[in-house]
């Protein structure tokens, strides 16, 4: 079997643009991967059409091969870029070697730990902007018995937060916490955005409160202070989105920045790398908790990863989404008690229809956080796209 095409498609979904990746072989087998960098995304593309030249003619079950070749070569090595267009495209070969054996791709990776995996949502918030109004939304997230909700209360800050904005979104927590009780846990997003006694400041303050983890409290390159900031305060951190492989988690490990790591399926060059990371934060007793908000695929490849990962803890996933998703592709997403199911079908479990990707074509977008518009991410029509079955 060889590789006959790669195709890359760029579709809309209102936040950003998903970037899918599609690689066709002579045997009439195809793969799906996913590489949405958010804000990047023709610059994706354009890297995954770089690629072909260690695709085209050659066999599609020699990933690790691809994956080493692809590294060693890249004079400009790792980084958001690259390693996204990595990840779609080997992702999309273990979808083939998962089709060509019959068997889902964790079977690849020793089979199953568990048939489900817990689940916190995030964009269930949206549109809310007052403290009020996000505990009225906090409310759906209770009814549906997810197991946790995650959102950013901080508006526009940026290094330091004023006391105003800063009682406001403590204010905000206080209303959701009341409003779920102890049923949902509660995970607070910093988008990487505060300096060192910012974060420890707002850190203490959480500390009143049964904060599951307070996320990417400082920028994603500054991991001695990451350290500084864990040791200074009483909440579980959370960490690693803007990691991309193993070698630039290697100091973060040392240095023991955070208790759970969120490296991205979409960017962190795919489900080997995933697995590997998986594996190091196991050594060191981390949970594995992958960043989750993109598109099917990216979402059909992460629950793979949850079958086979021991140290998994739970799965980020929106809480809505466009309503063309359900056009797009045929995912069948089940949950059950806050827990989503893992699929069974071959390979990564998904196949997406072309002429629905089509009629949703690439449109700029940008960087909501510092412009007082971060709860805009989920359309007025907005629809979930899961089954939730009661046991």
């Amino acid at each position: 079997m060889k590789i006959t095409k790669v195709k890359t498609f760029l579709c809309n979904c209102f936040r950003t643009n998903w970037v899918f990746v599609k690689i066709e072989t002579d045997a009439g087998l195809h793969g799906w991967g996913e590489a949405t960098l958010e804000y990047k995304e023709p610059t994706v593309a354009a890297a995954i059409h770089d690629l072909e030249y260690y695709l085209i003619g050659s066999d599609p079950g020699n990933i690790e091969k691809f994956r080493h070749d692809c590294y060693r070569d890249a004079y400009w090595r790792g980084g958001p870029v690259l390693m996204s267009a990595l990840a779609g495209v080997e992702t999309a070969l273990w979808d083939i070697k998962g089709k060509a054996l019959g068997v889902p791709v964790y079977e690849l990776f020793g089979g199953k730990v568990r048939d489900a995996v817990p689940i916190y949502v995030n964009g269930w918030f949206a549109p809310a902007k007052t403290p009020d109004e996000f505990a009225e939304k906090a409310l759906e997230v209770r009814r549906n018995r997810f197991l946790g909700c995650k959102w950013d209360p901080f508006g526009k800050a940026w290094q330091e937060i004023g006391k105003r904005e800063l009682n406001s979104a403590m204010e905000c927590i206080r209303k959701v916490s009341e409003a779920v009780g102890d049923d949902v846990l509660l995970l607070i997003e910093g988008h990487g955005r505060f300096n060192i006694p910012t974060a420890v400041k707002i850190g203490q303050r959480l500390e009143e409160f049964d904060i599951y983890w307070f996320e990417e409290p400082l920028p994603p390159d500054d991991l001695n202070g990451m350290r500084e900031v864990k040791e200074r305060v009483r909440v579980p951190l959370a960490a690693g989105e803007r990691l991309y492989n193993r070698y630039e988690y290697r100091q973060f490990f040392d240095l023991n920045c955070s208790d759970y790591i969120q490296p991205d399926i979409s960017h962190a060059g795919g489900l080997t790398e995933m697995r590997f990371l998986g594996a190091e934060a196991e050594a060191r007793h981390i949970g594995f908790c992958p960043h989750n908000p993109s598109g099917p695929v990216a979402n059909a490849a992460t629950l793979q990863l949850a079958a086979c990962v021991p140290n998994f803890v739970i799965l980020e996933m929106m809480m809505t989404d466009v309503p063309f998703r359900a056009d797009i592709c045929d995912e069948d997403l089940v949950m059950r008690d806050g827990k989503m199911v893992i699929p069974e079908r071959p390979g990564i479990g998904i196949d997406l229809d072309e002429k629905e990707l089509l009629r949703h074509p690439f449109v700029p977008t940008q960087l909501r956080h510092y412009r007082g518009d971060l709860t805009n991410i989920r359309p007025p029509d907005a629809v979930k796209y899961y089954r939730i079955e009661e046991n």
